[in-house]
């Protein structure tokens, strides 16, 4: 049985939602008009909100095929909650700190994660059965956990590309934040997102030995998160004992968001493991 009609609208229109808030975003940069202020970020709040009750639908949806999930089992159901987490952390952190040209540079990625769910060959949205080393409530804790760590890393990479940006083109200095404010929110990011990656490392190796009797064993899922975290482990682990900031610590960050891309979608289509059917 497919998604029903109310969960795919939910979704479809706050992509849409999410395209033209980065269009606002986009103006807000360029001109900084003072009449649309808050529309692009007001825009976003009410995008997610309707993602919101996509999700609640879709999770109505597979309890009345009799299935009864929480709706993070697959790919498409991944992306679909990937972007809804990174849109959750680019809110909270635009609320504190109020720098809303951040926004242009994440809210792609929100739209993204949902369009991609259309253009990946084998990406479905209908609901089926879970595999019996699905049907375990460590599914809902690992993966959550997991994908709030890759949505602040996802917000963490967009700000570094715009720390990159402005390092490049000191022209641009008045439109932008200033160095010190992006280098904090890039931290605070990651701040963010290492201890749940480090969370859902955990709960999926708990997941693991429930499922195959091995709490690891080097599945290259597994491997490649490690990687990931050691990338994140390292960032952190620069700047407590060395003082890195900056130019140095946004690298960093790019070359650990490379590693979650290829830690989710590599993974699954480049080499297969134990955890290809995500």
């Amino acid at each position: 049985m497919g998604p029903s009609f109310s969960s795919h609208t939910f979704f479809n229109l706050s992509m849409g939602i999410y395209l033209v808030s980065f269009l606002g975003y986009l103006i807000l940069s360029t001109s900084h008009p003072k009449r649309i202020g808050i529309l692009p970020t007001s825009l976003l709040a009410a995008g997610f909100l309707l993602h919101s009750a996509g999700l609640a639908f879709r999770w109505a949806e597979t309890h009345r095929t009799g299935y009864g999930y929480v709706p993070l089992s697959n790919m498409y159901e991944s992306l679909i909650f990937f972007s809804w987490t990174i849109v959750l952390i680019y809110l909270i952190l635009e609320f504190k700190y109020k720098q809303r040209i951040i926004g242009l540079f994440v809210t792609p990625f929100a739209f993204l994660a949902i369009a991609l769910t259309s253009i990946i060959p084998g990406v479905s949205p209908r609901i089926t059965p879970l595999v019996p080393a699905l049907q375990s409530n460590w599914l809902t804790i690992h993966v959550t956990t997991c994908f709030f760590g890759y949505a602040a890393f996802a917000v963490s990479f967009g700000i570094s590309i715009l720390y990159l940006i402005r390092d490049k083109n000191s022209g641009l200095s008045r439109w932008l934040p200033s160095s010190e404010i992006l280098d904090e929110i890039n931290y605070k990011s990651i701040v963010i997102g290492f201890p749940m990656l480090t969370l859902g490392i955990i709960t999926g190796a708990a997941w693991a030995n429930y499922a195959w009797g091995s709490y690891w064993s080097w599945d290259p899922k597994e491997t490649w998160s490690l990687i990931t975290w050691f990338v994140y482990a390292a960032f952190l682990h620069a700047r407590f004992t060395r003082d890195w900031r900056g130019r140095k610590t946004a690298i960093l960050s790019v070359i650990g968001f490379s590693a979650v891309l290829f830690t989710y979608f590599g993974v699954n289509y480049l080499i297969s493991g134990l955890h290809s059917y995500l």
